[in-house]
């Protein structure tokens, strides 16, 4: 007697039931259906001194497992290598096809054509769906048909492709459909294994705690306050002292929200806080839409004339850069405060990435290297785009001249010094005219051991003017 025949959906970087278009896809396919997660081992070694997003991810896959099995949909959640692991548990479920949302990183889809191929030798199919973007890959495109290499023209083109595409916007989640279907997924299918345990993943007894609780129904919560005061964002996003941002970007970077949702939340908010927001959202899929097309750029600078410059920054100025010892306060703050949460406001991601390459004159693939390691919301495509960005190297940059004052930035973005003291405690004590720049005080000050400056500012950035003007003079 054959097996009925199932469909399975590989979750990967959509970790929700609401607005899952591989989910939705597999539905409409009318067969039974059941999913799975795989913990890769090449993923634990690259998460392997951050603990705290790995468990961050196990508990969202638990928390998927459970709003699956409500559902009469099982989880499998497995620990291997995809171009195994997949095909293996659909021959042994025997699973027509294979549903997965599409990935716009270089080895996100080197992974998934490991497992089409080894999928289409046993006679199944992989079904790639778009999902982690609004308007996916070449969707929106100049009147050349070239990518978009610059925001602001991209920004207006996304706009008016979306109110094209969409007008009004709704998800077409079918549950109806879905509980007919389960009906008729065979009992041995029904019997997922648990997860697997936490330390075999590598994940340590104190690393399930973090600032962000996993899953769809903490993510939502936390969507549900950030639209309480949405409003405001405009005007308190740029002070990391106040809580101004949404701090959705883990659970958008693990697709525990769905995009399209968000959009057209932005859209439904009119309020210039809700246009702001808006426009990180567009900034997120402008970063994405560089990476599919220009998958290079993970691994160099995007403009060429970049590519080859002799960094001159020491080894000992990026450790202490690292461990929060620059002497500038603000930098260190933010550099602790990453260390210490696994996250970090963007106006800090901004100026902590400038400070190392512009003042520390250092290669900024290893900044953006050291945040992939730190950072819970870790997204390559934003995080490789933020990076070059500040250090004047992307495609649409910060001009390599707008270098940020580190002291001035500080007395504008932290003018009482709130964060700096919860972060900085040997600077506690000090007064605000004094605490973003303690070396400059007119009497003496205790410091309690915080080193002074590593490098002057001023002549740090006339050096980074002539390294970076190198590359106009050879051209």
């Amino acid at each position: 007697m054959t097996a009925q025949p199932i469909t399975l959906v590989w979750f990967r970087r959509d970790l929700r039931l609401f607005d899952n278009t591989a989910l939705q896809t597999a539905i409409r396919r009318g067969l039974p259906v059941a999913g799975v997660f795989v913990f890769a081992p090449a993923e634990e070694a690259a998460l392997a001194r951050n603990g705290r997003r790995l468990g961050f991810i196990y508990d969202s896959v638990a928390a998927l497992q459970a709003a699956l099995s409500a559902k009469n949909v099982p989880l499998y959640v497995l620990h291997g290598h995809a171009e195994n692991e997949i095909p293996q548990l659909a021959a042994t479920l025997a699973a027509e096809a294979v549903v997965c949302a599409e990935s716009y990183e270089p080895q996100g889809r080197e992974e998934t054509n490991a497992v089409s191929r080894a999928l289409d030798r046993s006679g199944r199919a992989l079904v790639q769906v778009d999902d982690f973007a609004v308007l996916p890959k070449a969707a929106v495109m100049t009147h050349t048909g070239r990518p978009y290499l610059v925001y602001t023209p991209y920004k207006t083109a996304w706009l008016q492709t979306y109110a094209q595409r969409f007008g009004t916007w709704a998800p077409a989640d079918n549950w109806h459909d879905l509980a007919a279907l389960q009906t008729r997924l065979p009992e041995s299918a029904r019997r997922a294994p648990p997860l697997p345990d936490p330390a075999a993943l590598g994940i340590g007894p104190d690393e399930r705690t973090t600032l962000f609780a996993g899953g769809e129904e903490a993510a939502q919560a936390q969507l549900g306050r950030f639209l309480n005061h949405i409003g405001c964002y405009r005007l308190e996003r740029d002070f990391p002292a106040k809580s101004g941002t949404a701090r959705l970007s883990p659970y958008i970077a693990h697709g525990m929200l769905s995009p399209r949702h968000l959009v057209y939340l932005a859209r439904q908010h009119d309020s210039e806080g809700a246009s702001a927001w808006l426009g990180e959202l567009i900034w997120r899929e402008f970063f994405q839409q560089v990476l599919y097309h220009h998958p290079n750029a993970a691994r160099e600078s995007f403009r060429p004339e970049y590519r080859n410059l002799a960094w001159p920054g020491k080894a000992e100025w990026f450790e202490r850069w690292k461990n929060g010892q620059t002497g500038y306060p603000i930098i260190d703050a933010a550099m602790r405060c990453l260390a210490g949460s696994g996250w970090l406001h963007n106006r800090l991601r901004m100026l902590a990435a400038g400070f190392l390459v512009k003042d520390l004159l250092t290669d900024p693939r290893l900044g953006e290297a050291w945040f992939a390691e730190q950072l819970i919301d870790y997204d390559l495509a934003a995080n490789n785009g933020g990076w070059q960005w500040a250090a004047g190297t992307g495609c649409d940059a910060q001009p390599y001249f707008r270098i940020f004052n580190p002291v001035l930035q500080s007395q504008k973005f932290d003018p009482d010094g709130r964060f700096i003291r919860r972060h900085v405690p040997e600077l506690a004590h000090l007064g605000k005219d004094v605490i973003h720049a303690p070396w400059l005080a007119k009497e003496s000050i205790r410091t309690h051991g915080y080193p002074p400056p590593i490098v002057n500012h001023g002549e740090q950035r006339l050096r980074a003017l002539a390294l970076f003007k190198q590359p106009e003079k050879a051209v």
